[in-house]
């Protein structure tokens, strides 16, 4: 792997030097655009809105629409905002890491310790472990300030990026379902059908079937094959009724829908 960030974890006066890999890789196939006339890789241009002409890149500014006009921004306007370029992972607090909503996680990054921190590495890894606890800290990556978690995973540690909470949008214009009442049958059966269904959390449980089945189609097209793809079948539930619904689901057996 490649490291794409070097710099420390700051640990109260303790500074670890760490490098950075990216802990995470996209399973979708890599599909280019083609021209289906003859095969041949679609090129993107940017174009005028108003002329419908192609505009240089080097004559391409960046504005923001404020008050029915653009602000255009300089580089020098970018660089007044930007923070500070330290290479400081800096721990801010702790916190139980189950106190975090899953809808901050953004992407996770592997760290792994520069020869001179690994003992400072391994205390902070091990009181991780030992605390049950998640540091909380912020870093800038690519010009651009983070805020991340910073959690043990097997002998590893490492940086989650998490989302601040300007990112994340407010639920008030949803309906919300408070109020619906369910019966307390409804409520045992619900209960008994999450207890039939729950096992201990194993990722390599679940595969990207639709990448998979893809590229079997696609290797079966390139020897002029079809290929065979199965396709499973939602289960109907033969009842509009939620508590038949639910007992069906009871009597059945643990398969995806």
């Amino acid at each position: 792997m490649r490291s794409i960030w070097k710099g420390s974890i700051g640990f109260g006066l303790v500074n670890i030097p760490v490098k950075l890999y990216s802990g995470v890789q996209n399973s979708n196939l890599d599909l280019d655009m083609l021209d289906e006339r003859d095969h041949h890789k679609i090129k993107f241009q940017r174009i005028n809105e108003e002329t419908r002409k192609e505009v240089p890149y080097e004559k391409i500014v960046k504005g923001y629409f404020l008050k029915d006009n653009y602000v255009i921004l300089d580089e020098h306007d970018f660089e007044e905002a930007a923070p500070e370029k330290n290479k400081i992972i800096e721990l801010e607090n702790f916190v139980d890491i189950k106190d975090i909503n899953p809808v901050y996680y953004e992407t996770s990054y592997y760290t792994e310790p520069e020869k001179q921190g690994t003992k400072a590495y391994a205390l902070l890894l091990k009181a991780l472990i030992k605390s049950k606890k998640a540091g909380v800290a912020r870093f800038v990556l690519r010009n651009t300030e983070n805020l991340c978690v910073i959690h043990p995973m097997n002998d590893v540690i490492v940086i989650t990026k998490i989302r601040f909470q300007e990112e994340i949008r407010d639920m008030k214009d949803l309906k919300k379902v408070g109020d619906v009442t369910i019966s307390k049958k409804e409520m045992e059966v619900g209960m008994a059908l999450i207890k039939q269904y729950s096992s201990p959390f194993d990722i390599s449980a679940f595969k990207d079937e639709y990448s998979l089945e893809l590229l079997k189609i696609i290797k079966a097209k390139s020897k002029g094959k079809r290929a065979i793809v199965k396709k499973m079948k939602p289960q109907k539930a033969t009842s509009d009724n939620l508590y038949d619904q639910l007992m069906q689901s009871l009597g059945g057996t643990k398969k995806r829908a």
